[in-house]
């Protein structure tokens, strides 16, 4: 009990009473599967966004859907890097040990990114929506400024949802010898009964972000996608069947799967925690089901490029592209005497070849990963392939 001498325990909510007096989750080998996961989402992850960082942000042409792309692998990106703080944290039997401020920044980028996915996500279904059904007004008020000044809303938006989870986020030594990186809503409390502040606060902060971060989104991508399909459909009955539906269906079906086996977990468990306070039962469910639960919704950043980008066979072509410069340029300089040997020649040398070889040269808006087309006839989510005909579908600059 001497780690918990300096605190007085009724100074806490009535959760992290439960949580600092109990030994749960100490036994590392029931985790290590967990921890396993992590570290293999966590590399993956972390290339992953970088390669796209990569291809996106300096091999192809910039476009709307581009600009979406890369906030979103941006923001993927930045929480694979955090990944591994939690894995640490679950590899040390549910043990923080890396200091307050790193709990703090650890908790603030995956809120964050929570934020940031949910409305990049309804962001780009309402882009593809209007596409479809606004394709005329697309073409005169879409542009790559109007997306840029749509990501920074989506970024502070997020960031200021993201204030309460940091300002409560607080390192908390158990009873065990153990320490705690949980919300303690606690913190800065008003003059009045505590448990009713603890109530409040975390009532407030789990219905907020179960209905910013996960049911607006997902009502917004999933009303956007049923009045594209029911578009196509229309077209289908007065211009016979669509080559492209079924890939668009099973494309539209995998983002609402993805979406919903991520994060509804997750805010499964915010919302059991809310009820736990009223109902101290549920809270040994809580403590033990909300890291799994986290585990889920991380594998969001590493199905979100897969979904968006890598199912585009022209950005993998863009990929093998880029990968084969760079090893071209590392060879050229290895046979021409590389860094230590000549005057430099050799960079100089790669990077001539490269301009010169069919890898480097970027291809017209209309082939590149993220096509300029926007008519419906077009419209499949495989914008991307670049295989659909031009001829007779209307084209706006993305």
């Amino acid at each position: 009990m001497s780690q918990l001498s300096s605190f007085n325990l009724s100074e806490f909510c009535p959760l992290i009473r439960e949580m600092l007096n109990h030994s749960r989750n100490n036994d590392t080998r029931v985790n290590l599967p967990v921890v396993a996961v992590h570290g293999l989402v966590s590399a993956v992850g972390i290339l992953e966004n970088a390669l796209i960082l990569w291809v996106v942000g300096f091999r192809i042409r910039r476009t709307v859907i581009a600009v979406w792309v890369l906030n979103l692998a941006l923001s993927d990106f930045l929480a694979t890097l955090t990944l591994p703080l939690f894995t640490h944290y679950l590899a040390s039997a549910h043990s923080w040990d890396l200091g307050q401020r790193l709990c703090q920044i650890q908790s603030t980028i995956f809120f964050v990114n929570m934020f940031v996915s949910g409305f990049l996500l309804a962001s780009i279904s309402l882009d593809r929506c209007l596409l479809v059904l606004r394709p005329v007004w697309c073409q005169n008020h879409r542009s790559v400024s109007a997306a840029w000044k749509v990501c920074a809303a989506v970024w502070a938006a997020a960031v200021l949802n993201s204030v309460p989870y940091s300002v409560f986020r607080a390192v908390i030594p158990r009873q065990d010898g153990r320490r705690l990186c949980y919300h303690n809503f606690a913190l800065h409390a008003a003059p009045g009964p505590l448990e009713r502040t603890c109530r409040l606060r975390q009532d407030a902060t789990a219905l907020s972000k179960f209905l910013l971060a996960f049911l607006i989104p997902f009502c917004v991508i999933g009303g956007s996608y049923a009045l594209v399909s029911v578009r196509l459909r229309q077209r289908e009955r007065r211009k016979g069947p669509a080559r492209l539906s079924a890939r668009f269906f099973k494309l539209v079906v995998a983002v609402i799967v993805v979406f919903l086996c991520c994060w509804a977990p997750y805010h499964a468990m915010c919302l059991l925690e809310v009820m736990a306070h009223r109902y101290p039962a549920l809270r040994p469910k809580v403590e033990i089901g909300l890291p799994v639960a986290t585990t889920f919704s991380f594998l969001n950043c590493v199905l979100n490029p897969v979904l968006y980008v890598f199912s585009c066979p022209d950005f993998c072509h863009r990929i093998r592209q880029s990968l084969a410069a760079v090893l071209e340029g590392l060879l050229v300089e290895d046979e021409e005497g590389g860094p230590w040997g000549g005057s430099g020649g050799g960079a100089r040398s790669s990077q001539g070849q490269r301009r010169n070889t069919p890898h480097a040269p970027l291809r017209p808006p209309g082939s590149l990963v993220l096509s300029t087309q926007v008519s419906v006839c077009a419209y499949s989510f495989t914008h991307c392939s670049g295989s659909s005909s031009q001829a007779s579908c209307p084209t706006s600059p993305l």
